[in-house]
């Protein structure tokens, strides 16, 4: 490769740094900077908090929405698949039996760590 190939490489990486800088910083010079008691009170849904604010929540609802959207993203990638299903030959059929059992080991590997107990 020559010194000319590696310009299309740089150009690139700069413009990869660039874009999501510039709002970031254009953000933090163009914004107002004003803060008030009132703007940084705890709110929930504009209703002011009773109590202490800083409440733990379990993780386990975090990890139960994970698996959700895991999950819902993955039969996304079924619907194309179910679509060409009658122009599809045998191996894509075997890819797609593949796909789906690697899916069913992850939920029972999920359910048995007990990731899916509402406790």
């Amino acid at each position: 490769m020559n010194l000319n190939e590696w310009i299309f490489v740089g150009l690139f990486l700069a413009i990869a740094w660039t874009l999501p800088a510039a709002p970031i910083v254009l953000g933090k010079i163009l914004a107002p900077q004003r803060p008030n008691s009132a703007k940084n009170a705890t709110y929930e849904c504009g209703v002011e908090t009773l109590g202490n604010t800083w409440v733990q929540f379990r993780a386990q609802y975090y990890i139960f929405a994970l698996v959700f959207v895991l999950f819902d993203v993955e039969v996304v990638f079924l619907f194309p698949w179910a679509l060409a299903f009658g122009k599809l030959g045998l191996f894509a059929v075997f890819e797609m039996a593949v796909f789906i059992l690697l899916l069913v080991a992850a939920l029972v590997y999920t359910w048995r760590k007990g990731a899916l107990e509402w406790v």
